[in-house]
């Protein structure tokens, strides 16, 4: 095959965030754009000979495009063959998964995650290493270098590959494989649950819904959910793939996945119901008229895990991300297992698994997951709350009040503003680090303040430190507020404004969140300033 070398001119702006570089559409699609950071990931690689890469997304906008570009720049750039899911089609799961299976050098994943697709909305692109997970900072930091210096790109002269149909493409040597990932993802989870028992809870009348969002679970939700679980076809929202995901916003929690919420919330709501999101790493958990929070679903997997056979004989440890209330944490010193805070970003979990060290992780932000693969699952974690179901007859309302019962409750709450202009978001950062030195012994109401920081982290690993993570207010009863800025959007900034208070007491933990919360969420705003800075009175979302 004849390689063509193309010069280009660098780009700025092409720094990686907690999960690889997103942008609007429009930006990928300029000239050289998505090719120079593609070449800066193979700049940033020793790919050794023959080497495979996994590749696919969440077949959303400029996928299909895409993926024939980089087909041709890897067979370039000396990989011997390219592992794709049908139709381009690959969760982020799935994706991990293929990576490990397989044993590929590595994996481009490509997906905006959770955010809308469209013309006018948002792309994605990620590198996975050899273990599936996200690459570590010392990679992208070391591809944003590559970026800001990049000159040319290579691309090989090949015509396109059709990946509608499953099979093998050879041109010139180089081959591309298109495979039936769903079937391989859908092989993993039927290895790890009691299907059977699923099976049985749902032929004894029990009803559940699932919500893929237009997104791309929906044909892993067929085949798991329909074909080897037995649920009905008209129990499964929304699972055609779409471009642009219907027109919706494919983050499932309770203002974007309003109708399910309406569903489960209903005259006929079903015994369980679930969503997940773009790419199909992120869940949400409802039962009957009761939505639990990720920071609780996390917490009752691990105190449950034994009922699920692929965790019967316990757990090595369980992580979280700093933000996720620290639930799970009171369920590990039962249990007498480890428990690692870490910053948000799955990257940060896959030393940890790795090693050894954990066996389940979660992320308040609607991810969890465990150590079969290296990114947090949502159809997993549907799986999880399905096996814990069926093993001991309880409804979702119960198992969590019962642990609430056992282990108290972390009333906890997130409030997101969206599209804040950068200069507003940086402002309210500054003003509470300005508060540092005077804030400790400060008196708001009922809550003292104790201490103040910027989270940091020391991977107990390799060693690496990761520093500015997010804002801490810890009040002396245990309550806390953190406040960070995401990583996740493609346009301004968004604020994340994290509520947490633990309680024991019966009666405070039948609450609503927000009402239990009120005051903290006032003391929150009086340190922050933040409707004064922003002039938003309300937040976008709050979960």
């Amino acid at each position: 095959m004849s390689i063509q070398t193309v010069a280009t001119q660098a780009f700025s702006d092409q720094k990686p965030g907690t999960s690889g570089l997103r942008k609007k559409v429009r930006v990928f699609q300029q000239p050289h754009y998505l090719q120079n950071f593609v070449q800066s990931i193979f700049d940033t690689l020793e790919i050794p000979a023959n080497a495979t890469l996994t590749l696919g997304g969440d077949g959303r906008y400029f996928n299909k495009e895409a993926i024939q570009i980089i087909i041709k720049m890897a067979a370039a750039n000396g990989f011997g063959k390219v592992l794709v899911g049908q139709h381009g089609i690959l969760s982020t799961p799935a994706a991990s998964h293929l990576i490990r299976k397989y044993q590929t050098f590595g994996g481009i994943i490509l997906s905006a995650s959770h955010n809308p697709g469209g013309p006018d909305d948002d792309f994605g692109i990620k590198y996975n290493t050899s273990n599936g997970g996200p690459a570590p900072e010392k990679i992208t930091d070391t591809i944003f270098a590559n970026s800001k210096q990049i000159s040319q790109y290579k691309l090989a002269d090949l015509p396109e590959v059709d990946l509608s149909s499953i099979g093998v493409t050879t041109l010139d040597g180089f081959v591309v494989e298109v495979i039936d990932a769903v079937s391989d993802y859908a092989d993993l989870m039927e290895s790890m649950f009691d299907f059977a028992a699923i099976k049985r809870w749902l032929a004894a009348g029990h009803r559940l819904t699932f919500d893929a969002m237009h997104a791309v679970t929906g044909p892993y939700a067929k085949e798991i959910l329909g074909n080897r679980l037995g649920a009905s076809a008209d129990s499964l929202m929304n699972c055609e793939v779409s471009e642009n995901f219907g027109g919706g916003h494919p983050d499932p929690n309770l203002t974007y996945a309003e109708e399910l919420v309406k569903v489960a919330y209903g005259a006929q709501a079903p015994d369980f119901a679930a969503a997940s999101d773009g790419d199909g790493d992120r869940n949400m958990i409802l039962g009957n008229h009761f939505f639990v929070t990720p920071s609780d679903s996390l917490a009752l997997i691990a105190a449950n895990a034994k009922l699920i056979p692929a965790y019967a004989k316990g757990l090595s440890g369980v992580a979280r991300s700093m933000p996720t209330s620290g639930a799970v944490d009171r369920v590990a010193a039962k249990l007498g297992i480890a428990c690692y805070e870490t910053p948000t970003g799955w990257k940060f979990f896959g030393n940890l698994m790795d090693a050894g060290r954990v066996t389940l992780c979660g992320e308040e932000s609607f991810g969890t997951g465990s150590d079969h693969v290296r990114e947090k699952d949502g159809l997993w974690a549907v799986l999880c709350w399905l096996n814990l179901l069926a093993a001991t007859g309880e409804s979702v309302e119960s198992l969590v009040r019962k642990h609430w019962q056992t282990y108290g409750r972390n009333v906890y709450s997130r409030h997101d503003y969206e599209g804040v202009p950068t200069e507003q978001a940086n402002a309210v950062m500054a003003h509470i680090k300005a508060q540092f030195a005077s804030l400790p012994g400060q008196v708001f109401g009922s809550y003292t303040v104790n201490t103040v920081d910027d989270f940091s982290y020391t991977d107990p690993v390799d060693g690496s430190v990761s520093t500015g993570q997010g804002l801490r207010i810890l009040f002396a009863c245990g309550s806390r507020v953190v406040i960070r800025l995401s990583g996740t959007g493609t346009e301004g900034a968004t604020i994340r404004v994290y509520l947490e208070a633990f309680t024991q007491d019966p009666a405070q933990q039948q609450l609503d969140a927000q009402e239990a919360l009120a005051e903290l969420i006032t003391v929150s705003h009086q340190i922050s300033q933040l409707p004064q800075l922003t002039g938003r009175q309300q937040p976008t979302v709050i979960t």
